[in-house]
């Protein structure tokens, strides 16, 4: 892995970690077995670094989406297996814990790869049910607010469980989202039989 690589690499372990504030250029350097002359050539500074940290995060992130979200199967099949997917739940939000940021939320050039992440992903979520609806799959639904709902479900579980200490609250709130869910859908297994969230390290 190139000098460059292991820079952008370690820093959006940090940034993940610690988040942009906790982030020094040292404790990158160091994380990277880098050192300073060498970070300075490739980038000019933490928050050019940081913002290539967060864009390739960014794009990993709709990448594993959108392997759920066009995968076989109906609407609530694509977005139970999204909900349900490996996480490393008492990590948080890679993308989610940056909005906790002052200095991130003060720059539009680091704000706007998380904006645009989230407005991908009410997207997608709002085009997957959309389907579902229109074939028949799900019954009395808006989808754009329900695409809101299952966000909110994820990011507010991801809070719930680093406060408790414990997957439990994140679990429970994707269990729920998936009964309101299926409550639509004209045909489908009950929340109950679905398998329960596993934690490893995935993103949301």
């Amino acid at each position: 892995m190139s000098t460059s690589e292991r820079l952008i690499e370690s820093t959006r372990e940090l940034l993940w970690e610690r988040g942009y504030v906790g982030t020094s250029p040292k404790a990158i350097q160091q994380h990277a077995g880098a050192g300073q002359g060498s970070m300075y050539h490739h980038f000019s500074g933490k928050p050019d670094l940081a913002l290539a940290a967060i864009r390739r995060t960014a794009a990993e992130l709709r990448e594993q989406a959108e392997r759920q979200f066009t995968a076989p199967g109906t609407a609530v099949e694509r977005i139970s297996a999204y909900l349900l997917r490996e996480r490393d739940v008492l990590r948080g939000c890679p993308i989610g814990r940056l909005t906790q940021d002052p200095e991130v939320l003060a720059d539009p050039a680091l704000r706007g790869p998380v904006e645009e992440t989230f407005d991908w992903l009410h997207g997608r979520l709002t085009e997957v049910l959309a389907e579902g609806r229109e074939r028949g799959e799900l019954a009395g639904l808006d989808a754009a607010d329900t695409a809101s709902a299952l966000m909110a479900v994820l990011q507010g579980g991801y809070v719930l469980a680093r406060a408790a200490g414990s997957t439990e609250p994140y679990d429970r709130a994707v269990k729920g989202a998936l009964g309101l869910l299926a409550a639509h859908a004209a045909t489908g297994a009950p929340a109950a039989a679905l398998p329960r969230p596993t934690c490893e390290r995935e993103t949301s």
